[in-house]
């Protein structure tokens, strides 16, 4: 495990039980703030004065990039991307490969890895260092690594700032968008995870079965052909499921051994994932090569010296066979 260790870089961790103890001792809620549209104490929403550290291949920094584009703040919110390699010893880099022209410099602090971000934040910080991280510039701090929260705050904080003023988060549908996270998020965001680390058969059956059958009652929501998981409108619980329904034939059927099922044998989750695929702005965020270079590069699950070919996902391709 690479980690900070109140504020210094161990990759590995030689301790775990001080790592543990630090753990607890840190205030539980560190970096867990929130943006707000105006007023009160704390973040308030500024056009430049934030900025989001993402990799392209983790599908939780891919939920504030997929809401930065859809509401229009590319101008509000400045971005820089992280290498989809995060098997070295610094973790989380910004190393430029012409492999991966996306990957950039860090815009804000120069650090070369995002360990370094933390630090300046936090300067005894111990925990993993994950992405997204959503920093303030004028505060030079890291306001939250919550990718839910920065999804949430992108879209109802942003507003006076964004091209797209629609709500993915409406007041009439909050319960039901609530109701739905509590399934996608364990059972499908993390689901795919426990499948891929299961350490036992016992476990893996296991978590294989409920993945699955969580995939299974979202199908069934679609099969009277409603575009999206409540109907008409898309909503925040779509965007939460779509970053995991790209990858899923791309990378967790393979990689992460979820192989019960591909994603194109529900044709409701596959003509919902098109759907939000063929909105302006949306292919841009999806990058596969990042993708199947960090599953197949860093997780030790397969031989990391061969990535595949494929399988091919082309959602565009897809999208017009449909309507023919």
């Amino acid at each position: 495990m690479k980690a900070l260790v109140e504020g210094v870089w161990q990759s590995p961790v030689t301790d775990i039980d001080a790592y543990q103890a630090a753990r607890a001792a840190q205030t539980p809620d560190l970096f867990r703030g929130w943006v707000r549209a105006a007023g009160g104490r704390g973040f308030t929403a500024e056009p430049g004065r934030y900025h989001l550290y993402v990799s392209h291949a983790c599908p939780f920094a891919h939920r504030t990039t997929l809401m930065r584009a859809l509401k229009g703040l590319e101008q509000a919110i400045s971005v820089s991307v992280l290498h989809p390699r995060w098997a070295g010893p610094q973790g989380w880099q910004f190393t430029a490969d012409p492999a991966f022209p996306e990957v950039t410099e860090d815009h804000v602090n120069g650090d070369a890895a995002l360990w370094q971000t933390y630090v300046r934040a936090q300067p005894r910080f111990t925990g993993k260092v994950v992405v997204p991280v959503l920093w303030d510039k004028a505060q030079k701090t890291i306001v939250s690594t919550e990718s839910a929260d920065i999804l949430r705050m992108l879209d109802c904080a942003f507003d006076a700032f964004a091209t797209n003023k629609t709500s993915y988060y409406p007041e009439e549908l909050r319960a039901e968008i609530d109701e739905l996270a509590a399934i996608i998020r364990p059972r499908i965001n993390g689901g795919v995870y426990a499948v891929g680390f299961a350490t036992s058969q016992d476990g893996y059956d296991r978590a294989v079965a409920a993945l699955f059958a969580a995939l299974d009652d979202l199908e069934a929501r679609l099969a009277h052909g409603q575009p999206f998981l409540l109907g008409e409108r898309m909503t925040e619980a779509d965007l939460l499921l779509f970053p995991t329904l790209v990858r899923f034939d791309a990378v967790y059927h393979g990689a992460l051994r979820c192989n019960l099922r591909m994603l194109r044998n529900y044709p409701g989750l596959s003509a919902l994932a098109r759907r939000v695929h063929a909105i302006p702005g949306v292919a841009e965020t999806v990058k596969l090569d990042h993708v199947r270079r960090h599953y197949y590069d860093d997780l030790g699950l397969i031989d990391p010296t061969i990535l595949p070919a494929g399988p091919l996902v082309d959602f565009a391709a897809e999208a017009a066979s449909a309507a023919a």
